[in-house]
């Protein structure tokens, strides 16, 4: 499609009811985006059209509450209830299974609430379109929603009213677990303080203790004041007709509305005149309070929405921060006052008005006033001095390179070019101007010959910026306890204001609730995709040999807009269990540290001049048939533009040859550092850790994963960083990582190549000039291999947090065995039949699920910020009863497959889908296993559902694992082993 055509496409074509304002062809992206304004209504519409066949909708509303009951999340949740036209109780989750999606979710800002979705099917994304603005512009906002989603009272034993009272509600327990996580406290207090008078003061998820003020009331108000077309933002990505996207608009929502003269914005935030200094504390149940506080400095930037400034912003960010060798980075790395850089380290753009941070974790309450002079003098010596102009140049070849590279591994590619205009869209800014930064970065390029222009940027924004905050953020052992007495205390005080009547509407209340739980609706009235729309053939890249190569390289041909992706994989070679257990430590090293005459803070800075990336992590798993025996490989991966192809080409080779591991004043750093990053992930990735820690016993792989980037994992790094403490420890460290390092380097490789076709023979050339001669496979290598295991666990693993995260796992079999497919629907329809409705719905879980892991061969149920845990490990049990008890249903089963289906078919950016097809054939998933998977998948039937389910899943054989925390554990029965995170 030509820029012509595309151009006639969005000014002749557009539909009656909008009126065309601008668009701009933006080729560094390969897309074109025009703005319409709705002509009765005045509501946006940005539309980015794209040769892509994945289409993604957004509406979004610009919504800025005024207190922390979390209003706008908890009507997020309750839109997606039930609406005029689907007056059904769950029409969100209910199409979810009914659809072919890529990508569906609801997000709550800090000034505005999105509804995305995203499909390669036409159908599927107008089914999507009529639910989504039916949902968001007519939601039913039914009180037993609002009391299943929000929150609401009941008696701890059901319909007795002289039990205690306690809180449930999906968004209540959901901020309980995001508010235990250290760093989310951090940024709420730190906001508060930073934004005193707007929006940003409060914390629009909502703050637990504020949540049960909200009333049914207040939450009707705001939908009202809100939800309005005058209000929203509509944004649509792809190659459907624009003029169609907008009839639908149209016909379905925004005719009956007229334009309302009142416009939501954000006013700027009143300045303060002197900097301010604040002490708060965080719960943390442990025994040993040393070295967990937090410092964070933040300032308040000027608007997110001036291009130039916001370009500035990034680049200054970048050029202190960016990496070892930026200057605060550097002094917040090496300072003794703390063990690592806060990860609010950086900028946030997405407010009205741009804020800069940076802090450390992991010190004292006492070292808040020299962390602070640490700041500033390093940013006066900035000031002062300057930085070398190539590190300038090379953030800004960071920022061009984020441009140009076309993503969609994690969210889909036209929804991250969304979301990245979205605070110019709610804030009367130009997202058209976002996307198209070209301008902005010749215009950089031209100021940032002067070399003052950073000492500048230092000296304006920064230092002489009296709007500053330091927040202090310190550990309370007691505070976790007092928070649920106060919360008793509340409740014991509702309860005493009872009446016989309010307690009759208490318990009438939760029973209708639950009878709305259990009703069966008509699903009928929605619509959906069926089998027959499903793509017959998987879509996957296609691979080529260079057979004449002596580097065993594989090429694959990919529209990159100008980058190339290169990758060397080398065999794992025979490993201790200290080795294994090393390996995450060693692949982060041996990019991080330094490399040949460079020392660490010169290599990262090289690295950042001619590359936009280089890392290395390890991959392993089970064969097809069998997943006790084990393949095993270190990646090492690197990306660039294709000018740079060379020097990334001879860095990666460079690195593999001449990686120094003789830095040890810097591993003790990172040491330091991932063990922060690692206590910090528990609970926010609880489930994930759970599950893990459940399976670990099923297969060789699973443990492995377990004790290096599970529970056990985040044990031993604690345990290792400890251990540093003695210089003679990290001296061995560092020999046992150089030793480490000499057998990895000669194991037998392999290389990937992903680019455009025009760089392909350039590229082989470039890999033999710098690889062939390099040292071999020596002939007494021996390949990484695990003792098999089948073995089970009941455990408890303790931490610091407010709701828990629950685990059951069966071993089952792997991707080629007959059953596998079964395996995998079934976890699908256990979750859409069962799970859902008795965790989420009536148990106040933020989520949960089943699913098989056919690499580990494993079969497991799981939660997600719960508060329960026994219910819920009943609740895992009662689904297969359930499931062998009923009839079981045709049409459950069918979206079970779709919603498997749709999981293998979402697309990737160009690059991940070549480097997701190469590794997968690595291990055997080949694409034509991977397509005859898939046909087993389609073939799949309600039989085969409750025959592998009386199969595998035998309660004898079930392992369970729960991330909780001290009180909830004591509860648990004597058994089950407790650890201590």
């Amino acid at each position: 499609m030509n820029s012509d055509t595309r151009h006639s496409m969005h000014t002749e074509i557009c539909h009656p009811g909008f009126r065309f304002l601008q668009h701009k062809a933006i080729e560094s992206l390969n897309i074109e985006v025009a703005e319409y304004e709705h002509i009765t209504t005045g509501a946006l519409h940005y539309h980015i059209a794209s040769e892509h066949d994945e289409n993604v909708f957004l509406v979004a509303f610009r919504t800025m509450p005024e207190d922390s009951t979390g209003v706008a999340h908890i009507l997020e949740h309750t839109a997606l209830c039930g609406s005029e036209r689907y007056p059904v109780r769950d029409p969100f989750f209910m199409m979810t299974r009914r659809s072919l999606n890529t990508f569906m979710n609801a997000f709550t800002s800090s000034d505005w609430t999105a509804y995305p979705f995203a499909s390669q099917n036409r159908k599927d994304f107008f089914n999507l379109l009529d639910v989504y603005l039916d949902a968001t512009f007519f939601s039913r906002l039914d009180p037993l929603d609002f009391a299943q989603e929000g929150h609401r009272v009941e008696f701890s034993e059901a319909a007795n009213p002289d039990s205690s009272l306690v809180y449930k509600g999906v968004v209540y327990n959901e901020m309980k677990g995001a508010m235990s996580s250290p760093v989310s406290t951090l940024w709420q207090t730190l906001t508060r303080y930073l934004f005193p008078t707007t929006t940003y003061h409060y914390n629009s998820g909502g703050e637990p203790d504020c949540i049960p003020d909200l009333s049914y009331e207040e939450l009707l108000e705001f939908y009202r004041s809100h939800y309005h077309p005058s209000n929203a933002v509509f944004m649509t990505f792809g190659n459907l007709p624009v003029e169609e996207l907008q009839q639908r608009f149209e016909e379905q929502a925004l005719s009956r509305f007229e334009r309302r003269d009142e416009t939501l914005s954000v006013d700027n935030e009143k300045r303060y005149f002197a900097p301010l200094r604040v002490e708060e504390a965080y719960a943390l149940e442990q025994d040993d309070l040393t070295a967990s506080t937090h410092h964070v400095i933040g300032w308040l930037l000027p608007r997110s929405i001036e291009l130039d400034q916001l370009m500035q912003a990034h680049l200054l960010s970048r050029v202190l921060l960016d990496n070892s060798s930026s200057p605060l980075r550097a002094a917040l790395e090496s300072t003794d006052l703390g063990s690592a850089p806060s990860p609010l380290c950086g900028l946030e753009d997405s407010n009205r008005e741009m804020s800069f941070m940076c802090g450390l974790e992991g010190s004292e309450p006492e070292k808040a006033a020299a962390f602070e002079q640490l700041v500033i003098d390093t940013l006066e010596k900035v000031a002062e001095e300057g930085v070398p102009q190539e590190t300038v140049e090379a953030q800004l070849h960071q920022l061009e390179l984020s441009q140009r590279e076309i993503t969609g591994d994690g969210y889909p590619f036209g929804l991250q070019l969304i979301l990245s205009t979205m605070p110019a869209a709610i804030h009367q800014g130009n997202p058209i101007g976002v996307l198209d930064i070209d301008p902005a970065l010749e215009k950089l390029r031209e100021q940032i010959k002067d070399p003052a222009f950073i000492p500048g940027l230092v000296r304006r924004w920064l230092l002489d910026n009296p709007h500053r905050v330091r927040l202090t953020l310190r550990p309370d052992a007691e505070l976790a306890a007092r928070r649920d007495a106060a919360e008793a205390a509340r409740l014991e005080q509702i309860k005493a204001g009872l009446s016989e009547s309010d307690k009759q509407d208490i318990i009438d209340r939760s029973q209708a609730l639950e009878a709305r739980q259990q009703q069966v609706d008509d699903d009928s009235i929605l619509p959906c995709v069926t089998l027959e729309d499903v793509p017959a053939e998987l879509n996957l890249p296609t691979a080529t040999e260079l057979a004449t190569d002596p580097l065993k390289t594989t090429w694959f041909g990919a529209g990159t807009n100008g980058l190339v992706y290169q990758q060397v994989i080398l065999d794992l070679p025979e490993l201790s269990e200290r080795e294994q257990s090393l390996m995450p430590l060693y692949t982060y090293c041996l990019t991080e540290l330094g490399c040949g005459d460079r020392d660490y803070r010169a290599n990262q800075a090289y690295q950042s001049q001619v590359t936009g990336g280089l890392h290395a992590y390890t991959s392993l798993r089970g064969s097809v048939d069998d997943e006790q025996q084990v393949n095993a490989y270190l990646v090492m991966s690197g990306k660039a533009l294709s000018v740079n192809s060379e020097k990334l080409t001879a860095l990666m080779a460079e690195t593999l040859a001449d990686a120094r591991f003789d830095e040890t004043a810097r591993i003790r750093e990172i040491v330091a550092q991932q063990r922060a990053r690692r206590e910090q992930s528990i609970t926010g990735s609880g489930h994930s850790l759970a599950m893990m820690a459940a399976g670990a016993g099923f297969s060789p792989v699973a443990r492995l994963s377990h004790q290096t980037r599970g529970l056990a994992g985040v044990r031993f790094v604690k345990h290792l960083d400890k251990s540093l403490a003695e210089e003679n420890m990290l001296t061995a460290l560092s020999a046992e990582l150089t030793a480490l390092h000499e057998r990895i380097r000669s194991a037998p490789r392999r290389f990937l190549l992903v680019g455009e076709e025009e760089h392909r023979d350039s590229l082989r050339q470039q890999l033999e000039q710098f690889w062939i001669g390099q040292a071999d496979s020596r002939g007494d290598f021996v390949a990484l291999s695990l003792p098999e295991t089948r073995s089970a666990v009941q455990q408890l693993w303790l931490t610091s947090t407010q709701v828990s995260f629950c685990a059951k796992a069966y071993p089952t079999v792997p991707t080629g065995h007959p059953d596998a497919a079964a395996l995998t629907v079934l976890g699908d329809y256990l979750r859409n039949g069962y799970l859902h409705r008795a965790i989420r719905e009536k148990g106040g879980a933020y989520g949960a699920g089943a699913g098989q892991d056919n690499g580990d061969a494993t079969f497991r149920f799981f939660s997600y910020r719960d508060p329960r845990i026994e219910g819920t490990l009943d609740d895992f049990d009662q689904a297969l009863q359930w499931l062998a008890t009923s009839e079981g249903d045709p049409q459950r089963l069918q979206e079970a497959i779709l919603g498997v289906v749709s999981s293998m078919d979402k697309p990737g950016s160009p690059a991940g889908e070549a480097k997701s097809t190469y590794h997968s054939s690595l291990f055997g998933r080949t694409p034509e296993v991977r397509q005859a998977f898939r046909q087993r998948i389609l073939s799949v039937t309600l039989d085969d559902l409750k025959r592998v389910a009386s199969t595998w899943l035998s309660p004898e054989k079930a392992s369970m694992a729960v991330v909780t925390s001290h009180k909830a554990a004591d509860s648990l029965p004597a058994e089950w082993e407790r650890i201590e995170i």
